[in-house]
């Protein structure tokens, strides 16, 4: 057995060096009709090194309608500069595949625990090159490796998992989901507290070094509905039966206009406050905690969340493969079958985009029948995840609950029954 433990990270490298070379490949050669013609990259090699020529003098873009990011993205944007020698694409590219390789790491550390599993490393190394090359031209994988962090350290580091969920947060807000499910009392106190400590030190420092901090919030109220969402299908179908919306770049996507779009966007807002109303319902009735429990429940928020939004791009794919992921690290997850429509849900928006995204843009019948299976995975994966951790936290078993994280940094001082049950 121990044999087969130390071969796991061995095989892991191989798999991430063969399938990350695979992705390169991919990106070298984005200009071909299937791969986009360009389009994938194209984000970095003019939109990014924009932001970061702005940056570089001590501001955000402000006025701009395509920045919409908290500030914290600004230092992930710039730091692709810090590398000599490299272009502005081929740092935030080597950023990005550091940022890969650190989340790979930490899963497979995290599954070489004792009473862990390896599937999770696993369904990170093998299922983000279902997204083809996109994940090397975005900066999502940034976001996640502090998500992916945040949650694995909070057995043993509350505080630092609540740095790392803020400092997640003040790049893309998301990662903040990752606390929902801390478990009661002395951890909750402490990671919460760690998070808004670190959230407001790092605003202090960018307010006090950049200029505009918060321009993002005016641009991101501007938004309406990607053709990609959840809405976005329905108005695709809505052409085919007459409707007269066409489809149109704006705010750095592509979005439907035309009548009753802004009805579909505010319903898009009102089914996320719902969705944030069943997560608190669930945190406040759950009475059974696992050490699964908080995995499963950033799993279950962000899912609710990225359905209900009203933009689904297809790099959000990036953040529920992490999260999945690190579920899978734990023996006791409940999200094992979500995981599973997680991937099938990629594979699928790897066709959708680039591959046929004409297809999408123009609502032919092959594009939405193609945002309809794709959005009806993610949106029964949210069903079912929510079920499953409602019914878990609900369950009559014994309540399993973690010990506290100060007496999980020594072997010594942890009860010997409770050692298996990471």
């Amino acid at each position: 057995m121990s044999a087969i433990r130390n071969h796991r990270p061995l095989a892991l490298a191989t798999a991430w060096l063969a399938t990350r070379a695979l992705m390169l490949w991919l990106l070298a050669h984005d200009r071909l009709t299937l791969l986009g013609r360009g389009g994938v990259s194209r984000e970095v090699h003019h939109l990014y090194f924009h932001w970061y020529g702005v940056l570089s003098q001590g501001a955000f873009p402000a006025g701009d309608r395509l920045w919409q990011y908290p500030p914290g993205a600004g230092p992930v944007l710039l730091a692709p500069g810090l590398l000599p020698r490299l272009t502005y694409f081929t740092a935030f590219v080597a950023c990005t595949l550091v940022a890969d390789a650190v989340i790979a790491v930490v899963l497979t550390r995290a599954g070489l625990r004792s009473g862990r599993s390896s599937r999770g490393a696993w369904l990170w190394v093998l299922g983000l090159p279902l997204l083809l090359h996109i994940p090397l031209a975005r900066y999502d994988v940034q976001v996640t490796a502090f998500a992916v962090v945040s949650l694995l350290a909070l057995s043993r580091r509350p505080r630092v998992c609540g740095a790392f969920a803020a400092m997640g947060a003040l790049v893309k807000v998301w990662p903040a989901l990752a606390l929902i499910g801390t478990p009661r009392g002395r951890t909750t106190r402490e990671v919460w507290t760690s998070a808004a400590v670190t959230a407001a030190a790092l605003l202090a420092v960018l307010a006090a070094v950049f200029s505009g901090p918060f321009d993002f919030l005016r641009q991101q109220s501007g938004r309406g509905v990607q053709i990609e969402s959840l809405g976005g299908t329905v108005l695709g179908f809505a052409r085919h039966a007459g409707w007269p919306g066409t489809a149109r770049y704006q705010y750095g996507a592509m979005e439907f206009v035309g009548p009753y779009t802004g009805a579909v966007a505010a319903c898009s807002l009102a089914l996320t406050v719902a969705a944030f109303a069943l997560v608190l319902l669930w945190r406040v009735r759950a009475r059974r905690w696992t050490t699964a429990t908080p995995y499963d429940a950033a799993l279950t928020a962000v899912l609710l969340f990225t359905v209900t939004s009203r933009v689904i791009s297809p790099q959000y794919m990036v953040w529920l493969l992490g999260l999945a992921a690190v579920c899978l690290t734990s023996r006791h997850t409940t999200q094992r079958p979500v995981a599973a429509l997680i991937v099938a849900a990629t594979a699928v928006s790897s066709v959708v985009y680039p591959g046929l995204y004409g297809d999408v843009v123009h609502s032919t019948w092959t594009g939405c029948l193609l945002m309809l299976v794709r959005n009806g995975l993610l949106a029964t994966a949210a069903g079912v995840s929510f079920v499953r951790l409602w019914r878990s936290g609900l369950s009559t078993a014994a309540p399993h609950r973690p010990a506290p994280a100060g007496r999980e940094r020594g072997a010594r001082r942890i009860p010997a029954g409770l050692r298996t049950r990471q």
